[in-house]
C-alpha cells in the first residue's frame, strides 16, 4: 500500500504541474494579447473599427501560431530524445532545420520573396526531404541512434553549405530576405498558415501520448522494449516521422526558431519526470509559454524595434544548454 500511496502522490503532484503550467500559460496568452504597438486591449475585441482588425488580423494569429510552433517543437524533440536515447538530441539534430533553411533560401531566390506559397513550400518539401533521407539510413542493417544522430549531423552540414551558396549567388535583396526569414518571425503569421501548421502538429499529439508507454519501455533498451513486445524498429521510424513533420509544420511558415525544441522537454522533465504520459503534454505547455515569452520579451525589450523571437529563443536556450552540458543530472533522464 506504501508503493501504491507514493505512486498516487507522484501522479497528483505530476497532474497539478500539468494544470499550473496550463494556468501559466493562459494567462501568458492574455499578456501576449494585449501587448502590440497599437493601444488596442483585449476589450477592444467586441470592436469592428481598425481595433478590432489589429486584434483578429495581427495579434491573434501570432499567439496561436506561438502556441502551436512551441508545442510542436517542444513535443517532437521529446519523442526525439526517447527513441534515439540522447538528451540532447531534437529535431534540429536531424538537420531538419537545415533543409528547411535551404528550401526557403531556394524559394526566396527562384520565386521571390513575397511569395509566401514558395518560401513555405520549400521550407517545407527540404524538411522533407530531410526526413526521409533520415529515415532512409534508419532503414539501414544495423542502423543505430547514435548512426541517426552522426547522419543528422551530416546532412546538417550539407544543406548549410548549399544555404550558403545560394546566399553568394542571390542578390542583395534576396540576402536580406534569406536572413530575415533564418532568425524565425511569428509577425507573418496567417489564419491560412495556422490551419496548415494545426493539420501538421495536431493530429500527432494523441497519436504520439497513445504510444507513451512504449516510448517509457524504449528508454530501458532496445532488447527490454522488444521483449516486451514493442516493435521497436516501426517506433523508431514512425515517431521520428511524426516529430520531424510536427517541426516542419512549426517552421515552414515562421522561420527557425531553436533551442525550443531541446529546452522545453527538459523544463518538462524536471518537472513532471521521464514519463511520457506526462512528459509529451508537459513538453507541449512548457515550449509554448518558452515562445509566447519569448516573442512578448523581443516585442517589449527595445520597443518600438521588435527583435525577432529566434534571436530571443538563441538568448535564452544557450546558456540552458551548457547548464545542461555541464550538469548532465541523470535522474532526470
Amino acid at each position: 500500500m506504501d508503493g501504491l500511496a507514493a505512486y498516487g502522490a507522484l501522479t497528483g503532484r505530476r497532474v497539478v504541474w500539468l494544470v499550473g503550467l496550463s494556468v501559466l500559460l493562459g494567462l501568458v496568452v492574455l499578456v501576449s494579447l494585449a501587448l502590440g504597438s497599437s493601444v488596442a486591449g483585449l476589450r477592444d475585441v467586441l470592436r469592428t473599427g481598425l481595433d478590432g482588425v489589429i486584434f483578429w488580423e495581427l495579434r491573434l494569429p501570432r499567439v496561436l501560431m506561438g502556441l502551436l510552433v512551441g508545442s510542436g517543437l517542444a513535443v517532437g524533440g521529446a519523442v526525439t530524445q526517447a527513441v534515439l536515447r540522447n538528451p540532447l538530441a531534437s529535431p534540429f539534430t536531424l538537420g531538419v532545420a537545415s533543409g528547411a533553411g535551404f528550401g526557403a533560401a531556394l524559394g526566396i531566390v527562384l520565386v521571390s520573396a513575397t511569395a509566401k506559397w514558395a518560401v513555405a513550400g520549400g521550407a517545407f518539401t527540404f524538411a522533407l526531404v530531410t526526413v526521409l533521407f533520415i529515415l532512409g539510413v534508419a532503414r539501414m542493417k544495423s542502423a543505430t541512434p547514435e548512426t541517426l544522430v552522426l547522419a543528422g549531423v551530416a546532412i546538417m552540414f550539407l544543406f548549410s553549405a548549399c544555404t550558403s551558396l545560394v546566399q553568394f549567388l542571390g542578390t542583395e535583396q534576396q540576402l536580406q530576405a534569406i536572413v530575415f526569414w533564418s532568425f524565425g518571425n511569428l509577425s507573418r503569421a496567417g489564419w491560412g498558415d495556422i490551419l496548415i501548421s494545426a493539420g501538421m502538429i495536431l493530429p500527432a499529439l494523441p497519436v504520439l501520448l497513445f504510444r507513451a508507454w512504449d516510448l517509457n519501455l524504449l528508454l530501458a533498451g532496445d532488447e527490454m522494449a522488444a521483449s516486451l513486445g514493442v516493435r521497436v524498429e516501426r517506433l523508431r521510424l514512425a515517431a521520428l516521422l511524426l516529430a520531424a513533420l510536427m517541426t516542419a509544420g512549426a517552421i515552414c511558415f515562421t522561420g527557425v526558431i531553436g533551442f525550443i525544441g531541446l529546452v522545453g522537454p527538459h523544463l518538462a522533465r524536471l518537472l513532471v519526470g521521464g514519463d511520457h504520459r506526462f512528459l509529451l503534454p508537459a513538453s507541449a505547455l512548457c515550449g509554448a509559454l518558452l515562445v509566447l515569452i519569448s516573442d512578448v520579451l523581443g516585442r517589449t525589450l527595445f520597443a518600438p524595434h521588435m527583435v525577432p523571437i529566434g534571436i530571443v529563443t538563441a538568448f535564452l536556450g544557450v546558456p540552458f544548454f551548457f547548464a545542461l552540458l555541464m550538469r548532465r543530472r541523470r535522474e532526470f533522464w
